[in-house]
């Protein structure tokens, strides 16, 4: 198998989660809540993941794989994470210009660091704390307010700021967990063991979410249906992001794979300013560059 093919599955993930979420914003800027607009990214690629998976049974020889005992635990534990980062973003979308919210969940890598260090005492090189600095001045730079004047605006951790932060962490959680699921799948297979996992992690995130949304938010469950023709392809990017993130995962470091998939800044900044007409401040751009070099610097020196 080509050594670039992760790359390549990686650069796709990232092209269907930027269209992924400008649908997503268009959805939560309607009726929907932020739990309601993320639980449209998982009941509608549901019935197309089973759709897949049982033809590709039909179709070949391939049997279900044996799975390792910590499976469940990464795969459910990785979409509840995703879960929660995803409604962590919609929720900077409110506050926020698309752009903007994108690199704030991109501080994820910044935060794996600084959890490793704290958490199991992994170390960090002087040149890597530099970076992990520059990215927190990236973040002061996009979480200031400019829309009023009063004294919330000298606040750094403002509410767009703690979502964008949060996002990143949960974003991180979710990404090595799905990389040890997808390796504690027993085949040689490496589109069956994304596959897999990926079926797995969608129908607990559905269910998950319909239990969730059935009893504390039950509204939201028909006006995700009315938003249907929007929310089916909102499914039909989710899933094609998912299994090119799950693929990627698969074959490479999920670290590396974040460091490449850093692209989707770019793609979001194009969005940004050609279909949402949006205007990015000079401040933000600052902001986004340099957490933009702080993440990948930190991937290249770790």
């Amino acid at each position: 198998m080509a050594p670039e093919l992760w790359i390549i599955a990686t650069l796709c993930a990232a092209s269907f989660q930027t269209i992924r979420f400008t649908l997503q914003k268009i959805l939560a800027d309607g009726n929907l809540s932020p739990l309601g607009a993320t639980y449209s990214r998982f009941i509608f690629a549901a019935p197309w993941i089973v759709l897949f998976s049982l033809i590709f049974l039909l179709l070949t020889n391939v049997s279900i794989p044996d799975l390792e005992s910590q499976f469940l635990l990464f795969a459910v534990g990785g979409g509840l994470a995703q879960i929660l980062a995803t409604v962590c973003v919609i929720l900077v979308f409110k506050s926020r210009n698309f752009a903007v919210g994108i690199t704030l969940k991109k501080t994820e890598v910044i935060l794996t660091a600084l959890v490793g260090l704290i958490l199991i005492g992994e170390g960090v090189s002087t040149i890597s704390m530099f970076l992990i600095c520059l990215g927190g001045a990236g973040v002061f730079f996009l979480s200031k307010k400019v829309s009023s004047v009063d004294r919330s605006n000298f606040s750094i951790l403002n509410k767009s700021a703690v979502y964008g932060l949060l996002s990143g962490l949960l974003f991180a959680i979710s990404a090595v967990c799905y990389r040890s699921a997808t390796l504690s799948v027993v085949s040689d297979l490496v589109y069956l063991r994304a596959g897999f996992t990926l079926l797995i992690v969608i129908l607990s995130q559905s269910f998950v979410m319909t239990i969730w949304l059935a009893l504390f938010e039950p509204g939201q469950i028909k006006l995700v249906w009315l938003e249907r023709k929007k929310g089916f392809w909102v499914g039909v990017t989710s899933l094609g992001g998912s299994f090119f993130w799950f693929t990627a995962f698969t074959l490479q470091n999920a670290a590396y794979v974040k460091a490449v998939g850093q692209i989707e800044l770019i793609f979001s900044l194009l969005i940004t300013t050609l279909f949402f007409k949006e205007r990015i401040l000079n401040r933000e751009i600052l902001g986004m560059l340099l957490i933009g070099i702080s993440a990948l610097g930190l991937i290249l020196v770790v």
